[in-house]
């Protein structure tokens, strides 16, 4: 069965409610099965817009990511950093 990814490009705009949304969202994230393979490193911007932060989660399938991105606990760890950032996110599966 296919994996998925998580593959979000975000513009931090305050630290703090970054933080407690990372906080809170990486249990969460566990919690589904989910593995980070990228955040926050060193990166290049080949083309498009530069973000100043790209991360990358690995779940074990499109159905888990979904879970997880709807679940409660993703929810509130989202309001946590509301006004913290600008993302753009998006799930992605993989080839087998």
């Amino acid at each position: 069965m296919p994996k998925a990814l998580w593959i979000a490009h975000v513009n931090v705009l305050d630290a703090k409610r970054l933080g407690a949304y990372a906080a809170a969202a990486t249990p969460v994230i566990a919690s589904h099965g989910g593995v980070f393979l990228a955040r926050g490193g060193a990166y290049e911007q080949l083309e498009g817009q530069d973000h100043t932060r790209n991360v990358v989660a690995q779940f074990p399938s499109l159905q888990a990511a979904h879970d997880c991105y709807n679940s409660e606990g993703y929810q509130a760890a989202i309001k946590l950093g509301k006004g913290g950032y600008q993302r753009s996110l998006m799930i992605v599966e993989t080839v087998d």
